[in-house]
């Protein structure tokens, strides 16, 4: 009876030392050095810099797109009639060009000429209104922006390089080109060759 007894308590004895000696591990932490600290520093720096420059890009991107997003509305604004503008312009040529071939003293001819002047008028009228401005640049410098020379002519009394003759006005809607005048452009007169030079006899 006294053998079973011991039996448990050598067993209890032998489960106690066991764990007993199992180790006994600390976790220690790794504290960084200042170097490594300095490093990581550096990197977070970096990257808020990286960070505000694509912010600032993007916000630069998004006001260059907000302006050209304006610009091309009042553009649009602006210059909608452009091609209608176009359209109008022979038949405000084909009106001149009959009132400058209306000659005569017929009641005819002077009717038709009085309908023909008031009509040019009111188109001159609408013109302004709609900010088509006409360009007649007679006895101005010849401007290659605006005018388109048809030809050069030797013409007395008149400077070089400016306008002599309109065969064509030109019309601008806004401050854009619809249609350059057509021009003749005066130039420097042909130099005529000179006379039997004088020699100086006493050379």
């Amino acid at each position: 009876m006294s053998t079973d007894q011991e039996a448990p308590e050598s067993q209890v004895k032998t489960e106690n030392e066991t764990v007993t000696e199992q180790p006994h591990t600390e976790l220690v932490e790794h504290e960084p050095t200042v170097e490594e600290l300095q490093q990581a520093l550096a990197q977070t720096e970096q990257k808020a810099q990286e960070n505000w420059d694509k912010a600032v890009r993007a916000q630069a991107e998004m006001e260059n797109l907000k302006r050209r997003t304006q610009k091309d509305l009042e553009d649009a604004h602006k210059f909608a009639l452009t091609n209608f503008a176009k359209e109008l312009l022979p038949v405000l040529d084909s009106l001149l060009l009959g009132l400058q071939a209306a000659t005569g003293d017929s009641e005819e001819v002077k009717k038709f000429r009085e309908g023909s002047e008031l009509t040019i008028k009111q188109f001159e009228s609408v013109f302004a209104k709609f900010k088509i401005e006409t360009i007649d640049p007679i006895g101005q410098p010849f401007n290659a922006e605006q005018h388109q020379a048809m030809a050069m002519q030797a013409v007395e009394g008149a400077v070089p390089n400016t306008v002599v003759n309109v065969f064509q006005k030109g019309y601008m809607l806004n401050g854009r080109l619809l249609r350059p005048a057509m021009v003749l452009v005066a130039k420097a007169p042909e130099k005529k060759p000179t006379d039997t030079p004088n020699i100086d006899e006493q050379a």
